[in-house]
C-alpha cells in the first residue's frame, strides 16, 4: 500500500482542489418557445430542438 513520505501542505492542499468547484449548469434557450431549460433535455412546455415532442394534457373545465 502506497504511503507518502510527507504531508501535503495546505497550499499544494489547495492548489489541487481547485479544480474541484461546482459549475453553474449549461442552460439552453429553446427556439420555437424561448424557454430555458437544461441542455439535452425537453423544456417543461414539452419542445425538445425546436419541435413539440410532448403532448400538454387538455385542461378540462368542471363547470
Amino acid at each position: 500500500m502506497a504511503v507518502q513520505k510527507s504531508r501535503k501542505t495546505p497550499s499544494r492542499r489547495g492548489m489541487r482542489r481547485s479544480h474541484d468547484k461546482l459549475e453553474n449548469p449549461a442552460l439552453s434557450v429553446d427556439p420555437t418557445s424561448g424557454e430555458t431549460h437544461l441542455r439535452h433535455r425537453v423544456s417543461p412546455d414539452g419542445f425538445y430542438r425546436g419541435k413539440q415532442v410532448v403532448a400538454q394534457p387538455e385542461v378540462e373545465d368542471e363547470e
